[in-house]
């Protein structure tokens, strides 16, 4: 019975912090002003994520390609290339995840001056 009631006094507590938390809340923002600078970061943010999303894609396609063929020509080394393939393929696209990190913070950056 315990256990029981200390369960129910947590999720009563959780359920009172989690009601509460609105009252914390900051006030409604000012909107961003319309500034070149934001609308160019926002360009400059998309073509750098479709480049490095095509670039990407090419990447990948190509190694997969050359692992294939690699099978195709000795299927003893299928552990070997496998393991490689699958490092190669996360390395690419850890690229394209780096460049889309970058491309949310363009899009995000306060361009307002205080």
């Amino acid at each position: 019975m315990s256990n029981r009631r200390s369960v129910l006094s947590f999720m009563f507590m959780f359920l009172v912090l989690a009601l509460a938390a609105p009252v914390f809340a900051q006030g409604g923002a000012a909107p961003a002003p319309d500034s070149v600078l934001v609308q160019w970061s926002i360009i400059t943010a998309g073509f750098a994520l479709a480049i490095a999303a095509a670039g990407g894609a090419i990447g990948q396609g190509r190694a997969i390609a050359s692992a294939a063929e690699a099978i195709a020509r000795n299927p003893g080394a299928v552990g070997e290339i496998r393991g490689v393939l699958i490092l190669g393929l996360v390395l690419i696209e850890s690229l394209v995840i780096y460049v889309l990190l970058v491309t949310l913070i363009l899009f995000f950056v306060d361009t307002r001056v205080t």
